[in-house]
């Protein structure tokens, strides 16, 4: 059936409103805190949906209903260990963001260690945090190859433009709203495909329901004590609780959105609350990948891979207008990740590189810096999602699972410094790049599931830190971080 002019026009109106909905928080920076913590003004609430955003990405969207369609809600095992991950979080690393006027998640690390191995943990994350969104950047030319059948290279650079219009312009603020106005746009826009596909599946919810049971799509459990399966309750909880405490703990995407709340308390309610907005989600997505299935019936490699099923189902199948409302939630999800994104890399690389080395800056320079700094990020991400196009599926899995290979090594880190008082700088930065070699080995050279790859690199990380530090004598504890503070 394809697109017709009505859904084009849904979809440009969208692109077009989102963009000028940015830019009404454009306004005078008079400092990085305004710039890059939107002075630390943003209720919880916004902040959990911009949470929820930020970490959700085309990828998410058009995959999980594929993973669903594949197999069945077992995924939803890691997502409890989501819950489990912000809970620690909550409890053990931001009481330690809050002390002080801290900008960055290695500012931490600067405090307890030093310098030198602050700027390892940032490079670490500009690096690996940048492939990642390279190749979700490039996941929306899978959406628009199939909405409009050509212009890649062209989407993607559109995408890229209208999101840098208003992240340069406004900063954290101007993200965080409009994440919170994509998240209603493509969660409503899921609500409104389920409720479609209802209706185009003869005999409705019943019939679903009954070729969902006996396809064994609605099991949910894995109990098995199995270490080689991906997603079972204990890989789902406890490698969840790690993935989930590296990524919202210790990844400057997600530290930023929770420094720029109010006070600890909001800053926690804004992390708890945003588990179960995403529990929610992605039982939504993978709920939709079970409808689809009811509806086709057709094995995954009918469509070429289960990426494209999602997608191609609202291109051929939906109706004239909720289509194009789809496709516009999909481009909403893209363009929350990509400010998020963009935004995220700025910081770290202004204040745990430039700001660091030359402190006494004018904040006039420094606004001006680090809105060249966001340009010169969109066009990286723009240079790594155009290899991705090129290099296809292998640089997707290369980055999308680089970002997972780091955390171990950055949450190993941060946990020597808030649980140790004898950990050195020299000993975990040992022990950092020994977990990260650990983490490539497993990713490279074993079937180990990724689901464990986030807890063997923090515990590597961890052991081998502290032992590097006892050998060598607590050298570079700066001053008695538990009880600091002020910066």
């Amino acid at each position: 059936m394809g697109l017709d002019k009505l859904d084009l026009a849904i979809i440009a109106i969208y692109l077009i409103g989102i963009t000028l909905f940015g830019l009404r928080f454009r306004k005078k920076q008079r400092s990085l805190r305004d710039y890059f913590l939107a002075d630390r003004n943003i209720p919880w609430w916004a902040i959990c949906l911009s949470i929820v955003a930020a970490e959700t990405s085309t990828l998410t969207i058009i995959s999980t209903p594929g993973l669903a369609y594949d197999t069945n809600l077992m995924f939803l095992q890691l997502v409890l260990g989501y819950a489990v991950g912000r809970i620690i979080i909550s409890f053990v690393l931001l009481p330690h963001y809050f002390r002080g006027d801290l900008f960055t998640a290695y500012e931490l690390i600067e405090r307890r260690f030093g310098k030198r191995l602050r700027s390892l943990t940032a490079g670490l994350f500009l690096v690996t945090r940048a492939a990642a969104e390279g190749v979700r950047v490039y996941a929306v030319s899978i959406v628009v190859t199939i909405a409009f059948g050509t212009g890649e290279v062209a989407s993607i650079a559109i995408i890229t433009v209208l999101t840098l219009i208003y992240t340069f312009e406004g900063g954290l603020a101007a993200v965080i709203w409009t994440d919170v106005v994509q998240t209603f746009i493509y969660v409503g826009g899921t609500l409104v495909g389920v409720f479609t596909i209802l209706h185009l599946v003869p005999g409705g919810w019943p019939a679903i329901h009954i070729l969902a049971i006996s396809n064994d799509k609605f099991r949910m459990f894995d109990f098995s004590l199995s270490f080689w399966k991906p997603y079972t309750f204990w890989a789902g909880v406890i490698g969840g609780a790690f993935l989930t405490t590296a990524s919202h703990g210790t990844d400057q995407l997600i530290v930023q959105r929770l420094l720029a709340a109010r006070d600890l308390k909001q800053s926690v309610k804004a992390l708890l609350s945003s588990a179960v907005v995403i529990f929610f989600q992605f039982a939504l997505f993978l709920i939709v990948g079970v409808m689809l299935f009811a509806y086709y019936r057709l094995p995954s490699s009918h469509f070429g891979k289960s990426d494209r099923i999602y997608p191609s189902f609202i291109v051929n199948h939906m109706p004239h207008g909720i289509s194009g409302l789809l496709i516009a939630a999909i481009l909403a999800a893209a363009m929350s990740n990509l400010s998020a994104a963009l935004n995220s890399l700025s910081s770290s690389s202004i204040m745990d590189f430039y700001v660091q080395r030359n402190p006494k800056a004018s904040e006039q320079r420094k606004i001006r810096l680090s809105r060249i700094s966001t340009f010169f990020w969109a066009a990286v991400l723009f240079g790594l999602a155009i290899l991705s196009l090129r290099e296809a599926g292998r640089v997707i899995e290369v980055g999308l699972q680089i970002a997972s290979v780091a955390y171990g090594a950055l949450l190993g880190v941060f946990l020597l410094g808030v649980l140790t008082k004898r950990a050195s700088q020299n000993g975990a930065s040992i022990g950092m790049i020994c977990g990260f070699a650990a983490e490539l080995y497993l990713w490279r050279y074993t079937s180990v599931p990724w689901t464990w790859w986030v807890m063997i690199g923090t515990t590597a990380t961890f052991i081998i830190g502290y032992g590097m530090s006892l050998i060598w004598g607590a050298q570079g504890g700066k001053s008695d971080f538990h009880t600091e503070s002020q910066i």
